[in-house]
């Protein structure tokens, strides 16, 4: 019997280790990883709004959208963030807009990341002088 129960010890760690690149898992690992997502922006004249998509729904609401104007080179320390706003699912899917903000230029939008949700930006768009 002792014997019997030294072999189920022993063999339980290694059982797991095998398991674990199998994905045979708690699932407690893969749902902690952070979805990816996909934040897009779009405009009406100097209305500028867009989308926030997941593979995990919970990331397309309450998500913070952050509206970048592009100085110079995308990313080079100087674009200036002229508004935000918060996402909020809409037909399923989840919405963002700034409203008019009246101004000129290049902008590009960062949806932030949270515990579960990867942050993204949206490719840059330019809004011509009226």
């Amino acid at each position: 019997m002792t014997n019997i129960r030294n072999i189920a010890r022993a063999a339980f760690p290694v059982a797991a280790l095998i398991a674990l690149p199998l994905g045979i898992d708690s699932g407690i690992a893969s749902a902690a990883a952070p979805a990816a997502t996909r934040v897009t922006i779009d405009r009406a004249g100097s209305d500028l709004f867009g989308t926030v998509s997941s593979s995990r729904p919970s990331c397309e609401g309450n998500r913070k959208v952050v509206l970048f104007k592009q100085r110079g080179t995308r990313g080079g320390g100087d674009d200036v963030r002229v508004a935000s706003d918060t996402s909020e699912v809409q037909s399923g899917v989840g919405v963002w807009s700034t409203g008019n903000t009246g101004l000129a230029g290049k902008f590009y939008a960062k949806v932030t990341k949270t515990a579960l949700c990867n942050a993204d930006f949206s490719p840059t768009i330019t809004v011509p002088e009226d």
